[in-house]
């Protein structure tokens, strides 16, 4: 039988984006295996040798990236698919063999309604400083939630966009925003270092793609305490839990002036998840929304976190929702069912019972 070639690759990678699945995995004594609707689901062909797996890794990966992977044995870089999509890639070794997850990264920017991201957050984003931190799991939909309010700004507002990304997912035309995309391995190191060098480019918006330790969460919130609008995304889920994640990121010794920092520079929390559609059609999103008041700067100030909460619960009017009660409404309008819904709650028996039942048979 006929070896992986390049054809077969793009044959593939056709198949992904003609299925509208979400990732695609070569792992060796497996067939290639898409993620479609949340589920894995092999596809029609032998296993993988590991000829087959040298011979696409070679076939994707630049040789900037094969250096790296052979240094430290995994390398993340992005790649376009013709004019249809691109690609994340994460190539890497297991078991002293290589393997390939590549996910899809959709080549429409997507518009609030059409993420169900709420009206509440569009005011946030006129705003000229500020902390707006887009949390969740892995796979949950973050960087489609911040390119959606990149392009927002873009579309509506005049600003000097700079993003921090490892790699560049979506691509930002000009409109009418000034948008520098900066990809981590290609245009500068790091991301301490890139967001360092963007408070020198007379920026108005920074988006960092990941705030993975204290050098970059700090600088992050030093940005948004002197005039810029700060993006990051982290790994959290929920609000409060957000909150201390940052904070504990520091020694104890810095953590009261932390503490102080964030409860005057953050003024969002999006956390969310991707839920499976009732009509196994896809997924949906459910999301937590935390804007800051007076509450909640207190709150983070005195280190009384554990009470963000209940002032989120009492803040529907100033556009706040736990993502519980976002949950419960999906259940409640058919989207999703109970019984799907449940592993996503920050409290299953709470979403249980505030379900009353609805969508669970």
């Amino acid at each position: 039988m006929e070896r992986m070639s390049l054809l077969n690759l793009q044959s593939l990678l056709h198949t992904v984006v003609d299925e509208t699945a979400s990732d695609l995995h070569l792992t060796l004594g497996l067939p290639p295996v898409m993620r479609h609707h949340g589920r894995l689901k092999p596809l029609p062909g032998r296993t993988l040798t590991e000829e087959d797996l040298e011979k696409a890794v070679k076939e994707l990966t630049p040789e900037e990236h094969l250096r790296e992977l052979e240094e430290t044995g995994s390398t993340d870089f992005g790649i376009s698919f013709n004019d249809r999509a691109r690609f994340r890639a994460s190539v890497y070794r297991q078991k002293g063999s290589l393997a390939v997850a590549l996910r899809v990264i959709p080549s429409e920017l997507l518009s609030f309604e059409q993420i169900g991201l709420p009206e509440s957050i569009k005011k946030i984003l006129y705003q000229k400083r500020g902390l707006i931190l887009v949390t969740g799991p892995t796979g949950s939909g973050k960087t489609t939630t911040q390119a959606t309010m990149i392009d927002f700004i873009n579309t509506n507002m005049d600003r000097h966009i700079i993003t921090i990304e490892d790699p560049i997912e979506y691509f930002h035309e000009h409109k009418q925003s000034i948008v520098t995309q900066r990809e981590i391995g290609r245009d500068v190191p790091a991301f301490p270092e890139a967001l360092r060098r963007a408070l020198r480019q007379d920026p108005d918006v920074i988006l960092v793609g990941e705030m993975r330790d204290n050098e970059t969460m700090a600088t992050a919130i030093r940005a948004a305490e002197t005039g810029h609008l700060v993006m990051g995304t982290m790994h959290t889920t929920g609000s409060a839990r957000t909150v201390d994640r940052v904070i504990d990121a520091f020694a104890p010794e810095y953590q009261e002036h932390i503490r102080a920092q964030l409860s005057f520079s953050i003024e969002a929390v999006i956390s969310q998840v991707l839920v499976p559609r009732k009509d196994g059609t896809g997924v949906v999103a459910a999301f937590e929304i935390m804007t800051k008041n007076a509450a909640i700067e207190n709150h983070i100030r005195k280190s009384e976190t554990f009470k963000i909460t209940s002032v989120i619960q009492t803040s529907r009017r100033q556009g706040m929702i736990l993502l519980d009660d976002f949950i419960v409404g999906l259940v409640r309008s058919g989207q999703i069912a109970l019984q799907d819904a449940l592993p996503f709650a920050q409290n299953p028996g709470d979403l249980q019972a505030n379900s009353g039942g609805v969508g669970d048979e």
